[in-house]
């Protein structure tokens, strides 16, 4: 069944490229209808996982089958607590893009099959318990987003998607070169990701375990992204098209945090253990940055671009944190790794609502620049309450998802970083300014020229189930939680060894 999730969507990419007769209105509902057999596939998955004896950290749907036997890689694939919600989380996302993109017109059969090729990348990643293959699918993901940025992107679309290419594709390589550092140190050699946590390959080795986090840690960092390593993130984002950005900050960017909790940690604990600090200061300078940066933006993409720099900046802080705590408080480590996974799917349900709000504001104005706009509530009343939820969730307000992660990641990584963590915490007050002054310039005062219709059906059933699941969540975060938690409890036990 794992393996039918994983490449049903590029079996239908195939067949829409395969059929050139298809027309645009054929490509748009085929697109939905798969993405909608997606999200049923993964809620059955969700019932067995949790009522099955794999709720208590094991990988669950396990598949192994002999692919590159000379070098000890195999079609390897499974879940367990820290993969399944965000397995989820892209169901969802990819499900929302295709109603929101019921309205695009350029080349849509190609772009239905974009969407279809990057959801099957996206999905490998979460599930791959190999290196090799795991790599496949995180460099195709690159490969997926550059034609789509490259294709469907605006003015400056051609040097975003080069940018973003060339800056992600170097990170994966430095990435390679970590994974074939393990492989040669594992006896026997191997990718494959279970035999190498339980090996430790590199414990004792400090040079080698420093250089494969390092080689590792920056291709991660590169795809996360984190300060110093965003560059490539602003321009990719403002340049993509609406549903392109939701997917590439909803999604893609957590295949990097995903990776830290998959491979580094488990695979290098005595390296991370060893160099946690640095990742927590990294942490704390991408919160501070992101929220700082972003709240000089006048573009309201570009805003909430640098705004994912400022939450993926309290991820790494969470899972340094955890690395300081290894030896003192499982329960420190637990909360650390449970709120940054949850951060994960939190940040990809609301930041993914932002950027299709921006879509909306760009289809009626073809323009992001926040003078442009005013007054906005009153014309569009449905599209300034979605707009406000999503800046109350994205800016932690309780009740939403957002502040679930958050003090998760605050309460864990003080045990091990207090002055660290309480340095992080005026990234919230950062946040809470830029989100409610974006808001207040775009949508209340007095409205400018010019008619601006609400939100259209597609445009509505795309952002609001993002939201109720974001509300859904900082209501009853336990469907969420007795999922991660024992797998982040797991990890917390690998990283102490």
């Amino acid at each position: 069944m794992l393996s039918i999730l994983v490449f049903l969507p590029l079996l239908a990419a195939v067949g829409l490229i395969a059929a050139p007769r298809i027309g645009d209105r054929a490509a748009r509902w085929i697109w939905v209808a798969v993405s909608a057999v997606e999200v049923l596939l993964v809620a059955v998955l969700w019932v067995r996982y949790t009522s099955g004896p794999a709720a208590d950290g094991a990988f669950a749907e396990e598949v192994r089958r002999e692919w590159i036997p000379s070098l000890g890689s195999s079609y390897h694939i499974g879940i367990d607590g820290l993969s399944l919600p965000l397995i989820a989380l892209t169901a969802v996302l990819f499900l929302a893009c295709a109603v929101y993109s019921l309205r695009e017109t350029r080349r849509v059969r190609w772009f239905a099959a974009l969407f279809l090729f990057l959801e099957t990348t996206c999905l490998g990643v979460f599930v791959s318990l190999d290196l090799v293959l795991f790599f496949v699918f995180f460099d195709l993901s690159i490969v997926g987003m550059y034609f789509l940025i490259n294709g469907w992107g605006h003015t400056q679309a051609r040097r975003a998607a080069l940018q973003f290419f060339l800056y992600t594709f170097l990170g994966s390589l430095a990435m390679l070169l970590g994974f074939i550092v393990l492989y040669l140190s594992a006896q026997p050699h191997t990718f494959d990701m279970v035999a190498l946590i339980e090996q430790n390959p590199l414990a004792g080795n400090t040079a080698r375990g420093a250089v494969a986090l390092a080689a590792i840690g920056i291709g991660l960092a590169i795809k996360t992204p984190t300060v110093p390593f965003h560059t490539w993130l602003p321009l990719a984002h403002t340049e993509a098209p609406a549903a392109g950005s939701a997917i590439l900050a909803g999604v893609l960017l957590k295949l990097g945090t995903y990776g830290f909790v998959r491979i580094a940690m488990p695979m290098l604990p005595e390296a991370w253990r060893r160099y946690a600090l640095v990742i927590v200061i990294i942490g704390v300078v991408s919160v501070l940055y992101g929220a700082l940066v972003a709240l000089a933006q006048n573009n309201f993409k570009r805003m909430v671009a640098y705004t994912s720099v400022n939450h993926m900046g309290y991820i790494a802080l969470a899972l340094g944190a955890a690395g300081l705590a290894a030896g003192n408080s499982e329960q420190a480590r637990t909360l650390a790794v449970s709120g940054a996974v949850t951060q994960m799917v939190s940040h990809g349900l609301i930041t993914g609502a932002l950027f299709l709000v921006a879509g909306v504001l760009y289809e009626r104005r073809h323009t992001y620049e926040m003078d442009h706009f005013g007054g906005l509530a009153a014309q569009a009343p449905v599209l300034a309450a979605v707009t406000a939820m999503a800046a109350f969730a994205s800016l932690g307000l309780p009740g939403f998802s957002g502040f679930i992660a958050e003090f998760q990641i605050f309460t864990g990584s003080f045990a091990s970083a207090p002055v660290y963590t309480a340095l992080a915490v005026p990234g919230i007050l950062l946040t809470a300014a830029l989100l409610l002054r974006a808001y207040q310039r775009v949508f209340l005062g007095a409205p400018r020229a010019g008619s601006f219709a609400d939100l259209t059906a597609p445009e509505a059933i795309s952002i609001m189930p993002l939201m109720a699941f974001a509300l859904a969540l900082g209501i009853f975060p336990r469907v969420l939680l007795d999922v991660i938690e024992p797998a982040a409890r797991t990890l917390g036990v690998l990283v102490e060894r």
